[in-house]
């Protein structure tokens, strides 16, 4: 199982890597989507917003591949990871499967480290 982890976040963090540089670097081509799709990235490409997506992608995706503050990482990548389906259900659906995939990565890497986050998930937690 431990094989398993670390294959799956390395995985995982070279797709973070790769297209947190493509963000900045655009050594990946990708024609601008259209429609309703292409209008939401451009407002979030104007408004500079995707500096920040690509920024949190990057530090995440590197935190991941040197094994340093993985739930961290993962805290980080969880909004980024939600956001990604949702633009790829409701706006570009062609893009689904790798958010699928990328999704599961996450899952399989958060599994690793479950016991970093047992901390949430207590009902009743009495201030100290």
């Amino acid at each position: 199982m431990k094989i398993v982890y670390l294959v799956v976040r390395l995985l995982l963090a070279l797709v973070f890597v790769i297209f947190g540089l493509n963000g900045f670097l655009h050594f990946i081509p990708q024609p601008p989507p259209s429609g309703l799709a292409g209008q939401f990235l451009g407002a979030l490409f104007v408004s500079h917003y995707l500096v920040v997506v690509f920024v949190l992608q990057l530090l995440s995706g590197l935190l991941l591949l040197i094994n340093r503050y993985v739930p961290l990482a993962l805290t980080l990548l969880g909004p980024v990871i939600f956001n990604i389906l949702l633009f790829h259900s409701f706006m570009a659906p062609a893009g689904l499967p790798m958010a699928f995939i990328v999704t599961v990565l996450w899952l399989v890497t958060a599994w690793g480290v479950r016991s970093a986050f047992a901390g949430i998930f207590h009902q009743n937690v009495e201030p100290q």
